[in-house]
């Protein structure tokens, strides 16, 4: 069979490239002098490369093996293998950059530091409200209580840890969508009890009511839990019986509800400024 006459013109920089990933393939390099920490773990040495790379802002193949000094194949296959667990993912402009699975993370994280917080701040909301106090945040199309405290005796709106609510109704889904994106916030409102309007009037004041919108004769009061970077991580509410907490719920629980989500808001950020910049 006859060889086309450009056969010798191919380039074979991918195959130079081959071999030299082939010589390093995973291995458990020993430590070289070059100002970086080494594990000992050759493959998670270079993994950490790449986030490092990643950690200034989207970047192309090329300057990812530029910034690494990993070899292109290698680069890509890492790369690659981080995109299937999210840690990593490619932007509008096809660059690398990194994936949601960070903020994930720093959520649960985040959500553990709330939780040692959360305790006496309920507790105090239920003594100077007489009302049930909860802490949702959300999950998709839906929100999830983390933390609750019951009235403790007499007609009350019980909501058990752990419940799983819709986030087309209720205070807590409000705070919770509010400050979201666009395509978020029309995605969940196309069945929304509430309006964009109504969510903007709650980013205006920094508070949401809602009454017999999640269960009739019920109403609530919510407000936003934010993380040190100001993003709202959750939403404490308190919610109880329509009949005690009157038609205009907002006007005498909202200032209690918002000092508590505020306190909640500072304290994880003081948490945060305690444990201090990566060294």
């Amino acid at each position: 069979m006859a060889h086309s006459s450009h056969a010798a013109a191919i380039d074979h920089t991918w195959l130079r490239e081959a071999v030299q990933e082939a010589r390093y393939r995973d291995a458990d390099e020993p430590a070289t002098d070059d100002g970086d920490i080494h594990s000992g773990v050759g493959v998670l040495d270079k993994t950490v490369k790449i986030l490092e790379a990643l950690e200034n802002g989207p970047i192309t193949l090329g300057q990812l093996v530029k910034a690494t000094g990993l070899a292109r194949p290698t680069a890509h296959r890492l790369a690659t293998a981080l995109e299937r667990h999210r840690f990593v993912c490619h932007d509008e402009h096809g660059r690398f950059t990194l994936g949601s699975r960070f903020a994930e993370l720093a959520a649960a994280a985040g959500e553990d530091r709330l939780l040692n917080a959360a305790g006496p701040i309920l507790r105090t909301l239920l003594n100077r409200t007489g009302e049930s106090a909860q802490i949702f945040r959300r999950q998709g199309e839906h929100r999830i209580c983390i933390a609750a405290l019951d009235r403790p005796s007499g007609l009350r709106d019980s909501i058990p840890v752990g419940a799983v609510l819709s986030m087309q109704a209720g205070a807590a889904s409000q705070i919770l969508l509010a400050w979201d994106s666009p395509e978020r916030i029309h995605q969940i409102l196309l069945r929304a009890k509430f309006s964009a309007s109504r969510l903007a009037d709650v980013r205006k004041r920094g508070w949401a009511e809602s009454i017999n919108e999640h269960e009739q004769g019920v109403c609530s009061i919510s407000a936003p839990i934010r993380n040190p970077a100001g993003q709202v991580m959750a939403a404490i509410a308190i919610s109880g019986p329509v009949e005690r907490m009157s038609q205009a719920p907002g006007r005498h629980y909202a200032p209690l509800v918002m000092a508590a989500g505020k306190y909640l808001s500072d304290a994880l950020q003081q948490s945060a400024s305690s444990i201090g910049p990566r060294g």
